[in-house]
């Protein structure tokens, strides 16, 4: 039998509580459950407010079938918000909104990472954050990114601008900066210029091209993210790796000690003692007084 449980006043139907998803660590659909409505609920919502959604499912765990969807899948409740986003192949599609603690529970039940863009549903292709993927090509860790990331924060606080990390919950980093609502294409057009900068400063280490001929070794400074068509792992989000992995939000010490890749690896198990030492470190993309407009500039 399918369990039916209530959730703000929504009934709620969850399935395959035992089922494992994470077979390295044991870890149940219940468990992740748990996770989003225990844990981060109060982290991860503010987060996903406001913002189209888009669902990487991996319903049947990492190791099955994954697949992403922008649309509402099938059997979406009428009570789950959905906005119309611009799309040049099909000009009336919408896409879910995770407004509360109970959309987010029914996503949840769908099994899948959370993916948001830089923009708010009430201003399509206005940015206001930007975004930074570091990603390493082997033999380069998240320890490399992390160089990469202290000569990019320096970078944008020349130009005024504040950086904030976190874990992409899977190799990589992620810098996240506020700023006032700003053209999407402005936004990617400054955060290429920086990437190219940072080749030009670290020519062993960053790369702004993904070639993959060049990539081994060096970290590549992904900018496209910051086109309105792109999303990026939302914070607090499970990946489908395989163990349960959040994209989590660090300290810049944290950053700037990172010796070893384990050392920025964060698990579900242990993001209650994080948010309970920390809060949300990520709280500050969320405040209006952090916002800075982009500088100008060649683009």
């Amino acid at each position: 039998m399918t369990p039916i449980t209530e959730v703000e006043g929504r009934r709620l139907s969850l399935s395959n509580l035992d089922k494992v998803l994470y077979p390295a660590t044991g870890t149940t659909k219940g468990e992740v459950l748990h996770y989003y409505a225990a844990t981060v609920a109060g982290a991860i919502l503010p987060h996903l407010r406001d913002r189209p959604v888009s669902f990487l499912r991996y319903p049947d765990g990492p190791g099955g079938q994954l697949f992403f969807t922008k649309n509402p899948p099938p059997g979406t409740p009428d009570w789950v918000h959905t906005t119309p986003v611009p799309r040049s192949e099909d000009q009336a599609a919408r896409q879910v909104m995770v407004q509360d603690l109970a959309s987010l529970m029914w996503a949840a039940n769908l099994v899948v990472e959370f993916h948001t863009p830089q923009w708010r549903a009430d201003a399509p292709e206005t940015a206001d954050r930007m975004v930074f993927d570091l990603d390493p090509g082997s033999p380069a860790t998240v320890v490399q990114c992390c160089a990469v990331a202290l000569w990019l924060r320096e970078r944008l606080a020349a130009d005024g601008l504040f950086a904030y990390g976190k874990t992409s919950g899977s190799k990589g980093l992620h810098l996240l900066v506020p700023l006032e609502p700003t053209p999407s294409a402005d936004v990617s057009a400054y955060a290429k210029r920086l990437a190219v900068e940072a080749e030009s400063a670290l020519p062993e280490l960053a790369l702004h091209r993904m070639k993959r001929a060049l990539r081994p070794g060096k970290v590549f400074v992904d900018f496209s993210q910051n086109s309105a068509s792109k999303t990026t792992a939302t914070p607090y989000t499970l990946r489908a790796r395989t163990e349960p992995t959040v994209s989590a939000p660090v300290t810049w010490g944290e950053i700037e000690r990172c010796r070893n890749p384990e050392d920025l690896v964060f698990r579900a198990d242990g993001m209650a003692a994080r948010l309970e030492r920390y809060g949300d470190l990520l709280g500050p993309l969320l405040d209006p007084d952090r916002a800075r407009p982009l500088p100008a500039g060649p683009a």
